[in-house]
Formats: structure tokens, C-alpha cells, sequence
């Protein structure tokens, strides 16, 4: 099994694009409610609610950014995309709960003691929001990450993570298994540990997209496309199958890729 970093190259740090997006709807939605003195905040000032609101929103999106990771794993949102809204709800809202109690409790109580008989009253608005930020979540989501050519420039920082015995190899896929990435290419495969997303950051100047959230796919290494189930998959150059997820399937296509 191969090092997940060669020898000597410096750390990156790399933002998920998942929780970028969440940060950034999260902000947005704080604003929102901030502007509209949710939940009879009308009393306190715009600069106050909007402090409270963006506050409670980041605590959210950052507890909510580990609870879907965490769902993921167990469950297919392509396949079952109500059910994976529902779980997210329940498994956010109970502990977020708890945080937006403690956090309102600081800004509106001065800082004293946290009244426990006060908590149950924040499930409801609490679990509400959840709700909603989770569908959006799961039914916006719809545009796999693209990577794209760059012939006059470098080749892609990610082959610098290649093992020995791939380097200079083409590179048709990646496949996310557990906590490692499997690389398929035209001399073999192996495996380096590395998330999919850090792996997708590093491909631009690769034309390719993720085509499920467990699949990169090299563009150029498409020979044919298959049908079945509803699902599309595609075929690569010596014989990988990669699958089309339903949730990225309509932008590939109006991207050409089939």
C-alpha cells in the first residue's frame, strides 16, 4: 500500500467543496433571517440578529458537515434522497439543539446559567431550519466537481502522488473505497490514502468529473456508455466500469460526456 504523501512534498490544505457550499448557504440563510427578525427577534437590532444568526448558522453547518459524512456512508441520497433528508434531520437537529440553547443563552441571558427547562422550546425552530437546509442540500447538489485540460501548463499536482511504480502512467479513474483511493490506470492500479475531494482539487489541468460520489473519471478514458436499471455507466478504457450517479446524470449529458 502506498504513502499517502511522497517524500519531501510540502502539506496542502484544501477547503471541501461540501462544506464550502454548506458555509456559504449557511451565511446566506443567516443573513435571511437576521433581515426578517425570525422567530420574534424584531426587538433586538439588525447588527445584533445578524451576529446571533451567523453565528448559530456556521455552529450549524460545520456540526451539519460531519453528521453528512457520516450519512453518506450509510446511505445512498441518489436512491432514497426523502430518506437521507429525514436522517440528516435527526441526527443534526438533536445536538444542534443543544448548541443553539447554550449559544442564545450567551447573547440573550448575559452569560448566566443555563436554564435547562428552557431547551425543549428550541427543537422545534431548530429541527425546522435542519429540515429545510438538508433538502436543499440534498436536492441542489446536482453538479459533479469538473476538472479541466490545461495543455500548456503543468501536469496536475495529484501525479506527483502517483507510486513509483505508476508514475508517469495514464491516469483513467479514481475510486474512493473506506479512506483510501484506488487509482486506475494503464499500468495497474494501486492505492494511496487521500480523500476524493483533496483528489479532485489536485486533478484541474485534467479534463474529467466526478461521476458518482465515489468515482473521478479522466474524460478521455471513455469508450462506452451502458444502460440498466434506470443507471447509466461508463465504460473506460481496459474494461473499468464507472457508475453515473441519477444526481449528476442530466449535467454530464448536457456536458456531452454521453
Amino acid at each position: 500500500m502506498s504513502a499517502a504523501r511522497p517524500q519531501g512534498e510540502p502539506i496542502r490544505l484544501t477547503l471541501d467543496r461540501s462544506l464550502a457550499r454548506g458555509v456559504l448557504m449557511a451565511l446566506a440563510g443567516g443573513v435571511i433571517l437576521a433581515l426578517t427578525a425570525a422567530f420574534g427577534m424584531d426587538e433586538v437590532s439588525l447588527a445584533f440578529r445578524l451576529i446571533y444568526w451567523t453565528t448559530v448558522m456556521l455552529i450549524g453547518a460545520a456540526w451539519g458537515h460531519v453528521c453528512s459524512r457520516s450519512v453518506e456512508r450509510l446511505l445512498d441520497s441518489d436512491r432514497r434522497p426523502w430518506l437521507s433528508v429525514a436522517l440528516l434531520t435527526l441526527v443534526i437537529s438533536g445536538p444542534l439543539s443543544v448548541m443553539v440553547w447554550a449559544v442564545t443563552t450567551r447573547f440573550f441571558d448575559d452569560g448566566r446559567a443555563l436554564d435547562w427547562g428552557r431547551l425543549p422550546y428550541f427543537l422545534g425552530p431548530v429541527t425546522l431550519v435542519t429540515g429545510v437546509l438538508s433538502a436543499l442540500n440534498v436536492f441542489l447538489s446536482r453538479t459533479p466537481a469538473q476538472t479541466h485540460a490545461a495543455p500548456d501548463a503543468a501536469p496536475p499536482r495529484f501525479f506527483e502522488r502517483l507510486p513509483p511504480k505508476l508514475r508517469g502512467a495514464t491516469l483513467r479513474a479514481v475510486q474512493a473505497e473506506d479512506h483510501y483511493l484506488r487509482l486506475h490506470t494503464d499500468r495497474g492500479s494501486d492505492l494511496i490514502l487521500l480523500r476524493l475531494s483533496d483528489a479532485v482539487a489536485e486533478l484541474e489541468g485534467l479534463e474529467g468529473a466526478r461521476t458518482h460520489r465515489s468515482w473521478w473519471v479522466a474524460r478521455d478514458a471513455v469508450r462506452e456508455v451502458r444502460r440498466g436499471d434506470g443507471r447509466a455507466t461508463l465504460v473506460l478504457e481496459g474494461g473499468i466500469e464507472a457508475p453515473v450517479s441519477r444526481r449528476y446524470a442530466r449535467a454530464l449529458r448536457a456536458a456531452g460526456w454521453y
